[in-house]
């Protein structure tokens, strides 16, 4: 087992998994603190290197470098839900070594990148994450409320914070199935973070602001927001439908009945059972956000007619 410790966690390879453990400093990331631990196998990564430092006097004071790793597109729902919004510190994906430990980390890097050439894992994307979402139920605190996922349901509710536009809307919840989307944006600086839900059938943004649309939950001014809104979105974005998924095709019309095939014949035993069947993998489908709810109306009504 190969394993390297750096400032703001520790890495370790057994051959199948690397897994990332965040440490306990104070300045540890809120939003790598708020993951814990990640479990990485080994077909999720694409590549590994370690990036010694290139700053002559400094790197005493700096570290040895960074050991990097590159996950496959698609493969991390956090990733996903982040959309690229990550500074390095709060890139789990990214290990500071201290300058002592610059070997241990080339080590590691070596044998992760054996064991690719070996398993001969390909670095495109991927159709299905392949890193676990974090459990639920999980909660968030915002600027002007809370947001809430139990694993099928999304909740948003306002404090005396949240914008009258927002309290007038009232609690706001959506099954799964109804989201297209989750934006997430960190707060940083003086600018506003926030947690955005698109809603399947609404057109166009409520408002471009976040703290007037009672469709997003806004964060501002503190890093353990940001944490909490990142672990939020990742957990709702795991259990949607994988972007790169294969499509699922509406099922087609059944053929109409000719004098040959007299109208009774659908209603026998046999068509009967076959309708039944198509109408609960519809009902799943649709539960699992694959199918929209127009989709799923116009589906069941073509089944019906088959009755």
């Amino acid at each position: 087992m190969a394993e390297v410790m750096g400032k703001n966690g520790t890495w370790t390879f057994n051959g199948d998994l690397v897994r990332i453990v965040p440490g306990h400093d104070k300045e540890v990331s809120r939003i790598r603190a708020a993951l814990g631990e990640i479990v990485v196998p080994l077909e999720a990564v694409a590549g590994v290197a370690f990036e010694a430092a290139s700053d002559g006097g400094k790197k005493a004071k700096h570290g040895a470098g960074r050991l990097r790793m590159r996950l496959r597109t698609g493969a991390d729902p956090f990733l996903q839900a982040c959309g690229g919004r990550l500074n390095d510190d709060s890139d789990p994906y990214q290990l500071e070594i201290p300058v002592d430990r610059g070997g241990v980390a080339e080590y590691f890097a070596d044998e992760v990148r054996d064991a690719l050439t070996v398993a001969q894992v390909p670095d495109g994307p991927t159709d299905r994450y392949l890193i676990a979402a974090p459990g639920v139920p999980v909660t968030a605190n915002g600027q002007d409320g809370v947001g809430s996922f139990d694993g099928e349901t999304v909740r948003l509710e306002w404090n005396w914070l949240a914008d009258l536009r927002k309290r007038n809307a009232g609690p706001r919840e959506w099954p799964l199935s109804a989201l297209e989307a989750v934006e997430w944006r960190p707060a940083v600086g003086m600018d506003w973070g926030w947690v955005r839900f698109r809603i399947h059938g609404e057109t166009g943004i409520i408002s471009q602001n976040p703290r007037l649309d009672p469709n997003c939950l806004t964060m501002w001014g503190t890093k353990k927001e940001n944490g909490g809104s990142a672990l939020l979105a990742t957990a709702i974005v795991g259990r949607m439908a994988h972007p790169n998924a294969p499509a699922v095709e509406t099922p087609a019309s059944p053929p109409a009945l000719t004098a040959s095939a007299p109208a009774a014949a659908a209603s026998d035993g046999a068509d009967h059972d076959t309708v039944v069947r198509r109408l609960r993998e519809l009902g799943e489908l649709h539960r699992d956000g694959v199918l929209t709810d127009e989709e799923f109306a116009l589906a069941k009504q073509t089944v019906l007619k088959q009755l």
